[in-house]
């Protein structure tokens, strides 16, 4: 799977573009508004998708601590995050 977030970081109910590739495995790429990729885990619960992506620096340098984000499609389709840790 392959999620796209508009800005250089996830937060609070931010949006997050998610491609599914049909792809087994936790293994999965996370791209940021800024340029940046890092290989993450995801799982499948229930509806939503649990994303942990790990320690990483912005392009602009800012290094971002890992957290476990869930991520849960509204009403009008569109996927939003939600912090887990």
């Amino acid at each position: 799977m392959r999620f796209v977030f508009p800005h250089s970081h996830a937060f609070r109910r931010g949006r997050v573009a998610v491609e599914d590739d049909q792809k087994e495995g936790p293994a999965c790429l996370v791209e940021f508004g800024d340029g940046v990729t890092v290989i993450a885990e995801c799982r499948l619960v229930g509806d939503d998708i649990h994303l942990s992506i790990p320690t990483y620096r912005t392009a602009k340098g800012t290094q971002v601590a890992p957290r476990t984000w869930r991520l849960v499609k509204s009403k009008g389709g569109q996927w939003r995050s939600e912090r887990i840790s």
